[in-house]
């Protein structure tokens, strides 16, 4: 299988804006951990682990089909926050941002009619509108809490991870 050069070049870049999702939640989390919020932070860690496991997806879907890989540099992340509920609102803003790009991979694919690239990318496209929701969803919990109440959102971030954890054994 050949990948266009086009879509090749777009996986590329796509893999940069991964690996920089990636650090803007390492930022995002270790924001939230000085302020502490370890609840939080957690969740923004895990997250920089999902986001970098994105980008070593594309990686290996480049080495699979023995296409170039060309990393770009990646941009340095924002780490200063006005507030927790900043913090999160770039983060829902990233994600959206993702969303749009891999829409914009997966038009590429659908051009090329490259049926095992638009397959490759459908896992992502679900993904993206678990991680807007999920997102979204926690920055309405703070903005409901405000910074008063944020020990609420804590509370409810260590018992789901207490029952993630459970639910893995």
């Amino acid at each position: 299988m050949v990948l266009s050069d086009k879509l090749n070049a777009a996986i590329n870049e796509q893999i940069g804006h991964e690996f920089a999702a990636s650090l803007q939640y390492v930022a995002i989390a270790s924001y939230l951990e000085r302020e502490g919020l370890p609840g939080l932070a957690r969740h923004f860690f895990k997250q920089a682990e999902e986001e970098r496991d994105h980008a070593m997806r594309f990686v290996r879907y480049l080495n699979e089909l023995e296409a170039p890989l060309a990393l770009p540099a990646v941009v340095a992340p924002q780490g200063q926050f006005a507030s927790p509920e900043a913090a999160v609102a770039l983060a829902l803003t990233r994600e959206q941002t993702v969303t749009r790009q891999i829409n914009h991979l997966m038009d590429l694919a659908v051009q090329d009619q490259d049926h095992l690239s638009r397959q490759f990318l459908g896992w992502f496209v679900r993904e993206q509108l678990e991680e807007e929701a999920s997102v979204g969803h926690l920055l309405k919990m703070m903005q409901r809490a405000g910074d008063k109440n944020l020990f609420l959102v804590e509370a409810y971030l260590l018992k789901q991870a207490d029952s993630d954890s459970d639910d893995a054994d």
